[in-house]
Order: C-alpha cells, then structure tokens, then sequence
C-alpha cells in the first residue's frame, strides 16, 4: 500500500517539475523585466512552496482515493476535479513563462480556482484532513491569482504572448 501513497504524493510534483524544467530559462531572462508589485514573492520562494503545497495535494488526493475503494464510481466527480485542476495548475507555467500568454495565463489561472475550490468542497465530504490539505494551497492559488491579474494589468504589451 505504500506504493500507492508515494505514487499519489509524488504525482503533482512530475508537472511541476516539468513545467520548471521546460520554461527554466525563460524565468530568469523575460520575468525579470516585467512590471511587478511590491508583495510578490522572491523567486526562491517559489520551489519552497510548491514542494510542500504539491506534497500537501498529493498525498490528500491519497486519502480520497483510499476512502472511496480506489477508482470506483464514487472516485470520478472527486478525483476528476483534483485531476482537471492539476492539469490547469501544470498548464499555467507554459502559458505564463514558455508562450509569454498573460491572456492565456489568466483565463488558465481564473478555471484553476474555480476546481480547486471544487476539489476542496467534493473532499470535504469524503475526508476532512484531505480537505483541510488543500487549504494552504488555495491560499497560494489565491496569492497567485492576485500577482497574475497584477502582472496582466500592469505589462499591457505582454498580454498577447511572444511576438515573432
């Protein structure tokens, strides 16, 4: 069973892992000249709170998988919305850092919040300490939505994505 709880809490990090991986260099060259408030986050705090928020998601998408007998009928709404919503949190980086998508970034962002908040209620049923795992990490989200919506408004020229 041990397999299953590693499998579940290491999940997240594989496309957040790629998503680093894949936009690494664009970070440090094109987000650097963009206009950002005051509030934002240093760059190194970014992988700190991510390693713990995936780790948090991963292993409560665990307990539901566990409470619920595995992929049962009664696995689909919970874990589809913890599966659509993981999607769009590993889709943000290449619309925001690879395609330069402001746009594409915020509208990504804006559906994120809506299944993860979803997500939190449909587990909350099924096990609260999964629910409450996820809370830290609506609190991320919600700091993230408010920097990106910041970022969007304050770089106009960005918003459409990189220009050829």
């Amino acid at each position: 069973m041990w397999a299953y709880t590693v499998g579940f809490t290491v999940l997240p990090h594989v496309g957040g892992f790629l998503g680093w991986f894949l936009n690494r260099k664009e970070i440090p060259a094109w987000y650097e000249k963009l206009k950002k408030p005051s509030w934002c986050p240093s760059r190194k705090m970014f992988p700190v709170a991510w390693t713990v928020l995936y780790t948090g998601m991963g292993y409560a998408s665990y307990l539901v998988w566990s409470d619920l007998g595995g992929c049962s009928s009664k696995a689909i709404v919970p874990l589809g919305l913890y599966g659509a919503q993981l999607a769009l949190n590993w889709a943000w980086p290449p619309f925001f850092f690879g395609a330069q998508n402001l746009n594409m970034a915020l509208i990504d962002i804006l559906c994120l919040d809506g299944l993860a908040i979803g997500t939190l209620c449909s587990w909350y049923r099924i096990n609260r300490v999964a629910a409450l795992l996820l809370v830290p990490y609506l609190g991320w989200l919600a700091m993230a939505t408010c920097l990106t919506i910041r970022i969007w408004r304050d770089n106009p020229e960005q918003k459409a994505g990189k220009r050829e």
